[in-house]
Protein backbone atom coordinates (compact mmCIF):
# COMPACT_ATOMS: atom_id res chain seq x y z
CA UNK A 1 0.00 0.00 0.00
CA UNK A 2 1.32 3.43 -0.94
CA UNK A 3 0.06 6.68 0.56
CA UNK A 4 1.52 10.04 -0.28
CA UNK A 5 2.20 12.91 2.10
CA UNK A 6 0.58 16.28 1.37
CA UNK A 7 -1.45 15.08 -1.60
CA UNK A 8 -5.12 16.14 -1.79
CA UNK A 9 -7.42 13.31 -2.77
CA UNK A 10 -8.97 15.67 -5.30
CA UNK A 11 -7.31 18.59 -7.12
CA UNK A 12 -9.83 20.96 -5.51
CA UNK A 13 -9.67 19.56 -1.97
CA UNK A 14 -6.93 20.88 0.29
CA UNK A 15 -8.33 19.52 3.54
CA UNK A 16 -8.43 15.80 2.79
CA UNK A 17 -4.76 14.89 2.85
CA UNK A 18 -3.24 11.45 2.61
CA UNK A 19 -0.78 10.04 5.11
CA UNK A 20 2.95 10.74 5.25
CA UNK A 21 5.15 8.44 3.21
CA UNK A 22 8.94 8.47 2.68
CA UNK A 23 10.51 8.23 -0.73
CA UNK A 24 9.68 5.03 -2.56
CA UNK A 25 12.14 2.32 -1.57
CA UNK A 26 13.26 4.11 1.60
CA UNK A 27 12.25 3.73 5.24
CA UNK A 28 11.21 6.48 7.61
CA UNK A 29 13.08 6.88 10.93
CA UNK A 30 9.66 6.24 12.55
CA UNK A 31 9.00 2.90 10.84
CA UNK A 32 9.60 0.86 13.98
CA UNK A 33 7.46 3.15 16.10
CA UNK A 34 9.81 2.96 19.07
CA UNK A 35 10.62 5.76 21.46
CA UNK A 36 14.24 5.32 20.52
CA UNK A 37 13.38 5.77 16.86
CA UNK A 38 11.39 8.91 17.62
CA UNK A 39 14.27 10.27 19.70
CA UNK A 40 16.78 9.57 16.93
CA UNK A 41 14.50 11.18 14.37
CA UNK A 42 14.17 14.27 16.55
CA UNK A 43 17.94 14.42 16.97
CA UNK A 44 18.45 13.99 13.22
CA UNK A 45 16.01 16.81 12.46
CA UNK A 46 17.72 19.13 14.95
CA UNK A 47 21.13 18.36 13.46
CA UNK A 48 19.81 18.86 9.92
CA UNK A 49 18.25 22.18 10.94
CA UNK A 50 21.50 23.31 12.57
CA UNK A 51 23.43 22.40 9.42
CA UNK A 52 20.98 24.41 7.31
CA UNK A 53 21.25 27.46 9.56
CA UNK A 54 25.04 27.29 9.55
CA UNK A 55 25.14 26.93 5.77
CA UNK A 56 22.90 29.96 5.33
CA UNK A 57 24.89 32.01 7.82
CA UNK A 58 28.27 31.44 6.16
CA UNK A 59 29.12 34.10 3.52
CA UNK A 60 29.47 32.67 0.04
CA UNK A 61 32.88 34.30 -0.29
CA UNK A 62 35.07 36.69 1.66
CA UNK A 63 37.61 37.60 -1.03
CA UNK A 64 36.85 39.92 -3.98
CA UNK A 65 35.46 37.99 -6.92
CA UNK A 66 36.74 38.24 -10.46
CA UNK A 67 33.52 37.08 -12.11
CA UNK A 68 29.91 36.42 -11.17
CA UNK A 69 27.40 35.05 -13.69
CA UNK A 70 23.75 35.60 -12.72
CA UNK A 71 20.78 33.94 -14.42
CA UNK A 72 17.14 34.87 -13.87
CA UNK A 73 13.89 32.92 -14.02
CA UNK A 74 14.20 29.78 -16.18
CA UNK A 75 10.74 28.28 -15.71
CA UNK A 76 11.50 24.80 -16.91
CA UNK A 77 13.43 25.60 -20.09
CA UNK A 78 16.49 23.34 -19.91
CA UNK A 79 17.58 24.08 -23.49
CA UNK A 80 17.81 27.81 -22.77
CA UNK A 81 19.66 27.08 -19.52
CA UNK A 82 22.30 25.12 -21.42
CA UNK A 83 22.51 27.86 -24.08
CA UNK A 84 23.28 30.37 -21.32
CA UNK A 85 25.92 28.22 -19.66
CA UNK A 86 27.73 27.59 -22.94
CA UNK A 87 27.55 31.24 -23.98
CA UNK A 88 28.97 32.27 -20.61
CA UNK A 89 31.78 29.70 -21.07
CA UNK A 90 31.16 28.02 -17.73
CA UNK A 91 30.43 24.56 -19.20
CA UNK A 92 31.74 22.54 -22.13
CA UNK A 93 29.65 21.02 -24.92
CA UNK A 94 28.79 18.10 -22.64
CA UNK A 95 27.57 20.40 -19.89
CA UNK A 96 30.50 19.88 -17.50
CA UNK A 97 31.92 22.75 -15.47
CA UNK A 98 34.73 24.73 -17.10
CA UNK A 99 34.20 27.97 -15.22
CA UNK A 100 37.07 27.59 -12.79
CA UNK A 101 36.55 29.98 -9.85
CA UNK A 102 33.51 31.72 -11.37
CA UNK A 103 30.46 32.09 -9.13
CA UNK A 104 27.27 31.14 -11.00
CA UNK A 105 24.04 32.21 -9.32
CA UNK A 106 20.51 31.36 -10.41
CA UNK A 107 18.03 33.69 -8.71
CA UNK A 108 15.07 31.33 -8.34
CA UNK A 109 12.02 30.23 -10.33
CA UNK A 110 13.99 27.56 -12.15
CA UNK A 111 10.79 25.50 -12.03
CA UNK A 112 7.14 25.50 -13.22
CA UNK A 113 5.41 26.54 -16.45
CA UNK A 114 7.90 24.83 -18.80
CA UNK A 115 8.54 21.09 -19.32
CA UNK A 116 12.05 20.52 -17.91
CA UNK A 117 12.17 21.69 -14.29
CA UNK A 118 13.59 18.41 -13.01
CA UNK A 119 16.43 18.46 -15.57
CA UNK A 120 17.42 21.97 -14.48
CA UNK A 121 17.43 20.99 -10.80
CA UNK A 122 19.51 17.90 -11.49
CA UNK A 123 21.94 20.02 -13.52
CA UNK A 124 22.26 22.60 -10.74
CA UNK A 125 22.97 19.89 -8.17
CA UNK A 126 25.63 18.29 -10.37
CA UNK A 127 27.25 21.62 -11.28
CA UNK A 128 27.41 22.59 -7.60
CA UNK A 129 29.69 19.60 -7.02
CA UNK A 130 31.77 20.10 -10.16
CA UNK A 131 32.28 23.84 -9.56
CA UNK A 132 33.32 23.27 -5.95
CA UNK A 133 36.09 20.91 -7.11
CA UNK A 134 37.39 23.71 -9.39
CA UNK A 135 37.19 26.35 -6.61
CA UNK A 136 34.10 27.89 -8.18
CA UNK A 137 30.57 28.02 -6.81
CA UNK A 138 27.04 27.44 -8.06
CA UNK A 139 24.30 29.02 -5.95
CA UNK A 140 20.69 28.02 -6.51
CA UNK A 141 18.35 30.53 -4.89
CA UNK A 142 14.74 30.05 -3.85
CA UNK A 143 12.03 31.83 -5.82
CA UNK A 144 8.31 31.94 -5.16
CA UNK A 145 7.74 28.97 -7.48
CA UNK A 146 10.15 26.74 -5.55
CA UNK A 147 8.27 27.71 -2.39
CA UNK A 148 4.94 26.96 -4.09
CA UNK A 149 6.09 23.47 -5.05
CA UNK A 150 7.20 22.83 -1.47
CA UNK A 151 3.90 23.98 0.02
CA UNK A 152 1.72 22.05 -2.44
CA UNK A 153 0.63 24.90 -4.73
CA UNK A 154 1.03 23.07 -8.05
CA UNK A 155 -1.09 25.29 -10.32
CA UNK A 156 1.85 26.01 -12.60
CA UNK A 157 3.33 22.52 -12.95
CA UNK A 158 2.74 21.44 -16.55
CA UNK A 159 1.79 17.92 -17.63
CA UNK A 160 5.11 17.70 -19.47
CA UNK A 161 6.91 18.71 -16.29
CA UNK A 162 5.18 15.95 -14.31
CA UNK A 163 6.15 13.46 -17.02
CA UNK A 164 9.81 14.19 -16.32
CA UNK A 165 9.40 12.66 -12.86
CA UNK A 166 7.74 9.46 -14.10
CA UNK A 167 9.54 6.11 -14.00
CA UNK A 168 8.73 2.58 -15.14
CA UNK A 169 6.62 1.96 -12.02
CA UNK A 170 4.58 5.15 -12.21
CA UNK A 171 1.45 3.55 -13.67
CA UNK A 172 1.45 0.78 -11.05
CA UNK A 173 2.22 3.27 -8.28
CA UNK A 174 -0.66 5.55 -9.31
CA UNK A 175 -3.07 2.60 -9.39
CA UNK A 176 -1.87 1.54 -5.94
CA UNK A 177 -2.33 5.04 -4.52
CA UNK A 178 -5.84 5.23 -5.94
CA UNK A 179 -6.87 1.82 -4.62
CA UNK A 180 -5.37 2.53 -1.19
CA UNK A 181 -7.41 5.73 -0.91
CA UNK A 182 -10.43 4.86 -3.02
CA UNK A 183 -13.02 5.39 -0.28
CA UNK A 184 -11.71 8.85 0.67
CA UNK A 185 -11.38 9.88 -2.98
CA UNK A 186 -14.93 8.81 -3.86
CA UNK A 187 -16.35 10.56 -0.78
CA UNK A 188 -14.55 13.79 -1.69
CA UNK A 189 -15.83 13.82 -5.28
CA UNK A 190 -19.38 12.89 -4.29
CA UNK A 191 -19.53 15.88 -1.98
CA UNK A 192 -19.75 17.92 -5.20
CA UNK A 193 -21.69 15.39 -7.28
CA UNK A 194 -23.52 12.68 -5.28
CA UNK A 195 -24.50 10.83 -8.48
CA UNK A 196 -20.95 10.46 -9.79
CA UNK A 197 -20.10 6.83 -10.55
CA UNK A 198 -16.96 5.08 -9.35
CA UNK A 199 -15.65 4.72 -12.90
CA UNK A 200 -16.20 8.42 -13.61
CA UNK A 201 -14.43 9.40 -10.39
CA UNK A 202 -11.43 7.22 -11.22
CA UNK A 203 -11.21 8.69 -14.73
CA UNK A 204 -11.30 12.28 -13.47
CA UNK A 205 -8.81 11.54 -10.68
CA UNK A 206 -6.37 9.93 -13.10
CA UNK A 207 -6.62 12.99 -15.35
CA UNK A 208 -5.87 15.22 -12.35
CA UNK A 209 -2.92 13.02 -11.36
CA UNK A 210 -0.98 12.36 -14.59
CA UNK A 211 1.96 10.00 -14.51
CA UNK A 212 4.81 11.65 -12.63
CA UNK A 213 2.68 13.78 -10.30
CA UNK A 214 2.97 11.30 -7.44
CA UNK A 215 6.73 11.06 -7.95
CA UNK A 216 6.94 14.86 -8.11
CA UNK A 217 5.26 15.20 -4.73
CA UNK A 218 7.46 12.51 -3.20
CA UNK A 219 10.58 14.27 -4.51
CA UNK A 220 9.44 17.64 -3.10
CA UNK A 221 8.32 16.25 0.27
CA UNK A 222 10.33 16.74 3.46
CA UNK A 223 11.84 13.28 2.89
CA UNK A 224 12.44 13.88 -0.82
CA UNK A 225 15.75 14.64 -2.47
CA UNK A 226 14.52 17.92 -3.97
CA UNK A 227 12.63 18.96 -0.87
CA UNK A 228 15.71 18.50 1.30
CA UNK A 229 17.85 20.40 -1.22
CA UNK A 230 15.57 23.42 -1.67
CA UNK A 231 15.22 24.19 2.06
CA UNK A 232 19.01 24.56 2.25
CA UNK A 233 19.12 27.13 -0.55
CA UNK A 234 19.24 30.86 0.21
CA UNK A 235 16.59 33.52 -0.36
CA UNK A 236 19.00 36.47 -0.21
CA UNK A 237 22.69 36.46 -1.16
CA UNK A 238 25.25 39.27 -0.79
CA UNK A 239 28.25 38.71 -3.06
CA UNK A 240 31.08 41.20 -3.47
CA UNK A 241 28.84 44.23 -3.06
CA UNK A 242 25.90 42.87 -5.06
CA UNK A 243 22.68 41.88 -3.32
CA UNK A 244 20.72 39.10 -5.04
CA UNK A 245 17.08 38.29 -4.27
CA UNK A 246 14.29 36.79 -6.33
CA UNK A 247 11.60 39.42 -5.74
CA UNK A 248 13.02 42.22 -3.65
CA UNK A 249 13.47 43.47 -0.11
CA UNK A 250 10.60 45.63 1.07
CA UNK A 251 10.69 48.11 3.96
CA UNK A 252 8.90 45.45 6.03
CA UNK A 253 11.99 43.23 5.89
CA UNK A 254 14.82 45.73 5.40
CA UNK A 255 15.55 45.77 9.14
CA UNK A 256 16.64 42.11 8.98
CA UNK A 257 20.13 40.95 8.08
CA UNK A 258 20.78 38.61 5.16
CA UNK A 259 21.28 35.74 7.60
CA UNK A 260 18.09 36.55 9.51
CA UNK A 261 16.04 36.59 6.30
CA UNK A 262 17.55 33.29 5.15
CA UNK A 263 17.03 31.58 8.50
CA UNK A 264 13.39 32.72 8.70
CA UNK A 265 12.77 31.57 5.15
CA UNK A 266 14.44 28.21 5.77
CA UNK A 267 12.21 27.66 8.81
CA UNK A 268 9.08 28.47 6.80
CA UNK A 269 10.17 26.26 3.90
CA UNK A 270 11.04 23.37 6.22
CA UNK A 271 7.62 23.67 7.90
CA UNK A 272 5.85 23.96 4.51
CA UNK A 273 4.17 27.02 6.00
CA UNK A 274 1.08 28.06 4.02
CA UNK A 275 0.15 31.04 6.21
CA UNK A 276 -0.24 34.06 3.88
CA UNK A 277 1.80 36.16 6.32
CA UNK A 278 4.77 33.76 6.37
CA UNK A 279 7.93 35.18 4.83
CA UNK A 280 7.75 32.77 1.87
CA UNK A 281 4.14 33.75 1.04
CA UNK A 282 3.97 37.41 2.06
CA UNK A 283 3.55 39.76 -0.91
CA UNK A 284 5.96 42.08 0.92
CA UNK A 285 8.41 39.22 1.41
CA UNK A 286 11.61 38.60 -0.58
CA UNK A 287 10.07 36.00 -2.91
CA UNK A 288 7.03 38.03 -3.99
CA UNK A 289 7.81 41.74 -3.54
CA UNK A 290 7.64 43.80 -6.74
CA UNK A 291 8.02 47.24 -5.22
CA UNK A 292 11.57 47.68 -6.48
CA UNK A 293 10.43 47.16 -10.07
CA UNK A 294 6.68 47.67 -10.28
CA UNK A 295 4.94 47.06 -13.64
CA UNK A 296 2.66 49.93 -14.61
CA UNK A 297 -1.04 49.43 -15.26
CA UNK A 298 -2.39 49.10 -18.79
CA UNK A 299 -5.18 51.27 -20.18
CA UNK A 300 -7.82 48.94 -18.72
CA UNK A 301 -6.25 49.22 -15.27
CA UNK A 302 -4.71 45.73 -15.14
CA UNK A 303 -1.05 45.26 -14.25
CA UNK A 304 1.07 44.56 -17.31
CA UNK A 305 2.17 40.90 -17.36
CA UNK A 306 5.25 41.45 -19.55
CA UNK A 307 6.26 45.12 -19.39
CA UNK A 308 9.02 46.85 -21.32
CA UNK A 309 11.66 48.78 -19.33
CA UNK A 310 9.69 51.96 -20.03
CA UNK A 311 6.63 50.33 -18.43
CA UNK A 312 8.46 49.60 -15.16
CA UNK A 313 8.24 52.01 -12.25
CA UNK A 314 11.47 51.46 -10.31
CA UNK A 315 11.76 52.32 -6.64
CA UNK A 316 12.87 55.87 -5.98
CA UNK A 317 16.62 56.37 -5.88
CA UNK A 318 16.50 57.58 -2.28
CA UNK A 319 14.66 54.40 -1.22
CA UNK A 320 17.11 52.28 -3.19
CA UNK A 321 20.14 54.07 -1.72
CA UNK A 322 18.81 53.52 1.81
CA UNK A 323 18.28 49.82 1.12
CA UNK A 324 21.73 49.34 -0.38
CA UNK A 325 23.35 51.26 2.45
CA UNK A 326 21.62 49.04 5.02
CA UNK A 327 23.23 45.97 3.47
CA UNK A 328 26.55 47.51 2.48
CA UNK A 329 25.81 46.83 -1.19
CA UNK A 330 26.44 48.77 -4.40
CA UNK A 331 23.55 47.26 -6.34
CA UNK A 332 20.64 44.84 -6.09
CA UNK A 333 19.79 42.20 -8.71
CA UNK A 334 16.23 40.86 -8.87
CA UNK A 335 14.14 38.48 -10.97
CA UNK A 336 10.40 37.74 -10.68
CA UNK A 337 9.02 40.43 -13.03
CA UNK A 338 9.59 39.45 -16.68
CA UNK A 339 10.88 42.18 -19.00
CA UNK A 340 10.93 40.29 -22.29
CA UNK A 341 13.17 42.71 -24.19
CA UNK A 342 16.21 41.95 -22.04
CA UNK A 343 18.04 42.75 -18.82
CA UNK A 344 17.15 46.24 -17.57
CA UNK A 345 19.31 48.57 -15.46
CA UNK A 346 17.80 51.42 -13.44
CA UNK A 347 19.36 54.27 -11.47
CA UNK A 348 22.78 53.86 -13.11
CA UNK A 349 22.84 50.14 -12.45
CA UNK A 350 21.94 50.24 -8.78
CA UNK A 351 18.87 48.12 -9.63
CA UNK A 352 19.18 45.36 -12.23
CA UNK A 353 16.23 43.23 -13.36
CA UNK A 354 17.29 39.90 -14.87
CA UNK A 355 13.99 38.07 -15.43
CA UNK A 356 13.75 38.37 -19.21
CA UNK A 357 11.17 35.67 -19.88
CA UNK A 358 13.91 33.18 -20.71
CA UNK A 359 11.54 30.22 -20.95
CA UNK A 360 9.98 29.51 -24.34
CA UNK A 361 6.65 29.62 -22.52
CA UNK A 362 7.19 33.40 -22.34
CA UNK A 363 9.15 33.77 -25.58
CA UNK A 364 11.41 36.43 -24.12
CA UNK A 365 15.15 37.02 -24.33
CA UNK A 366 17.60 34.32 -23.30
CA UNK A 367 20.08 36.23 -21.17
CA UNK A 368 22.57 36.36 -18.32
CA UNK A 369 24.29 39.07 -16.32
CA UNK A 370 28.09 39.11 -16.14
CA UNK A 371 29.70 40.98 -13.26
CA UNK A 372 33.42 41.14 -14.04
CA UNK A 373 35.67 42.86 -11.50
CA UNK A 374 32.59 44.60 -10.13
CA UNK A 375 31.22 45.86 -13.46
CA UNK A 376 27.82 44.49 -14.57
CA UNK A 377 27.42 43.61 -18.26
CA UNK A 378 24.13 42.19 -19.64
CA UNK A 379 24.30 39.54 -22.36
CA UNK A 380 21.65 38.26 -24.78
CA UNK A 381 22.05 34.68 -26.00
CA UNK A 382 20.93 33.05 -29.24
CA UNK A 383 18.43 30.26 -28.65
CA UNK A 384 19.78 27.00 -30.11
CA UNK A 385 16.36 25.43 -30.48
CA UNK A 386 12.72 26.27 -29.98
CA UNK A 387 11.46 23.85 -27.33
CA UNK A 388 7.78 23.08 -27.00
CA UNK A 389 5.78 25.88 -25.45
CA UNK A 390 3.44 23.46 -23.69
CA UNK A 391 3.12 24.46 -20.07
CA UNK A 392 0.84 25.88 -17.46
CA UNK A 393 -0.38 29.46 -17.91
Amino acid sequence: MIMIFNMPVTPWSSSAMLARQPEVGQHSPEDKGTKKGAHLRGLWLRLAWLATVLALAIPATAAPLHRIVAVGDLHGDFSAWRDILRSASVVDNNGHWTGGDVVLIQTGDAVDRGPNSLEIIQDLVRLQKEAARAHGQVIAMVGNHEAMNLTGDLRYVSAADYAGYADRRSAVRREDVYNSNKTAIEMAYRQKDPQMSGDAIKKVWFEAFPLGRIEHQIAWSDHGTIGRWVVKNPVVVLLDGTLFVHGGISPAYANLTVTEINVRAAAALTARNTDPTAIINDDQGPLWYRGLAQPLASNNGETLAAPTPAQIQPAGEDQLDALLSAYGARRIVVGHTPILSGIALFHDGKLICIDTGISAVYGGTVSYLDIVDGTPVPHAVARSQQPSKQGAP
